[in-house]
């Protein structure tokens, strides 16, 4: 995909979180580019040419890498110039831990002439090298899909979930080693990630602020109950959420809604993008997670939610991702909708088993919308796909990495 975007766009963009890849992925893209250079921000030299001379600094002949971006992002003017002076596709390619777009103060300088990838954590596909196509797989078929039988159990997946996705972490063995690196990670956030794009009055309410937003992850973000947990002004707590969501610790999946179903709300649903971070936030182990009383249901829904976001990043047709609930209290945990106008909805359980009630919101939503429902799955923690209905099938929560596009 960055390829094909360094082939007819001028800029090219790799935003994501920190020690996702951004940096190994840009310096592979540059390999054999012929008179390609390279500046790297976090280098204080290599910043303080930058700031001293914005326009030297970005004017070069062939494909120029500027890691980190938003250190200086008086760089993105002069860039504009550049490319509007010379309009050859693969100029630059920028890389950056926060969305340029949302940073105060940052000029509008690249609709048009840029491309923006998104780098997530790694993906159970990109870990275990399986297809990872699920959201292409269901909306390619006429029919719900099904996979063979699974051997993992709902200790396995939660294992999963608190592994996360960051290379390092997965590298590491479970336990103290890993809980360091998501603890490193945490303190780094806010003292240098959060500090790069704001000031921050109280940043010790920031790490309370992380911590409570884990403890509601895969629940509506209702802004006036998080800040009264935290003790911060309405306000204030807006604009932590909005920076948390610029550095990519947390994203919020808008509320779906259609002329078909008007009682819907439009709370946003909150997501750690990580799980294993998410995890590590709430103190859970897997130790912990054997305790029947531990959090494990938010855990593996925002699990299968970080998953399903992974895919939109790569899928062969748009494709977004919503939440749904009504006033009745009708939920389903998530909603794709195609370019198409098709609607497939997801509910996900922690549970081995499934009952006939946890299609009770996918029933709903196929009843509202004919033949705009193409398919309801409840994944769960079992090993056999299970058909429940007209359109409506269970699956093994591994279907969302090990099916491939049919």
């Amino acid at each position: 995909m960055a390829l094909e975007a360094l082939s007819d766009t001028r800029v090219v963009v790799v935003n994501g979180a920190r020690q996702v890849g951004k940096s190994t992925l840009a310096k592979l893209l540059v390999e054999g580019k012929a008179g390609a250079r390279e500046l790297y921000l976090d280098d204080l030299t290599v910043r303080a040419a930058a700031e001293e001379d914005p326009g030297a600094f970005v004017r070069h002949d062939g494909l120029l890498l500027i890691d980190e971006i938003q250190r200086v992002p008086e760089l993105l003017l002069p860039i504009k110039r550049e490319v509007d002076r010379d309009p050859r596709p693969g100029r630059y390619l920028l890389t950056g831990s926060a969305r340029l777009l949302g940073l105060r103060d940052l000029p509008d300088a690249l609709p048009g002439r840029s491309e923006t990838i998104e780098l997530w954590p790694l993906s159970q596909g990109e870990i275990e090298g399986e297809p990872d196509r699920f959201v292409d797989a269901v909306f390619s078929t006429d029919g719900p899909v099904t996979v063979p039988p699974c051997g993992l159990t709902k200790r396995d997946y939660v294992a999963r979930a608190l592994r996360g996705g960051y290379p390092e972490a997965v590298r590491r063995d479970p336990g103290r080693r890993r809980a360091r690196f998501f603890d490193s990670y945490v303190t780094d956030l806010i003292t240098r990630d959060v500090r790069q794009i704001s000031d921050i009055e109280r940043p010790a309410q920031m790490r309370r602020l992380l911590s409570v937003v884990a403890a509601r992850m895969g629940t509506l973000a209702v802004v006036q109950s998080i800040a009264a947990d935290v003790q911060l002004p309405r306000m204030t707590l807006s604009r932590y959420l909005d920076l948390l969501e610029l550095i990519f610790v947390i994203r919020r999946i808008p509320a779906w809604s259609s002329n078909l179903t008007t009682r819907a709300i439009s709370t946003p649903k909150l997501i750690i993008t990580d799980s294993g971070i998410g995890g590590r936030l709430i103190g859970l182990s897997e130790e912990r997670a054997k305790d029947p009383t531990a959090p494990v249901g938010p855990l593996l829904e925002n699990f299968a939610i970080g998953e399903i976001a992974r895919q939109l990043t790569w899928t062969e047709e748009p494709v977004q991702l919503f939440h749904y609930r009504d006033r009745d209290k009708v939920e389903v945990d998530m909603i794709l909708e195609h370019a198409s106008g098709h609607i497939i909805g997801i509910e996900i359980k922690a549970a081995e088993t499934v009952r006939r009630d946890d299609f009770r919101g996918l029933r709903h939503l196929a009843t509202r919308l004919g033949d705009r429902f193409h398919a309801g799955y409840v994944l769960y923690a079992g090993e056999q796909s299970l058909p429940f209905g007209d359109r409506l099938t269970a699956l093994p929560m591994a279907a969302l990495w090990t099916l491939g596009s049919q």
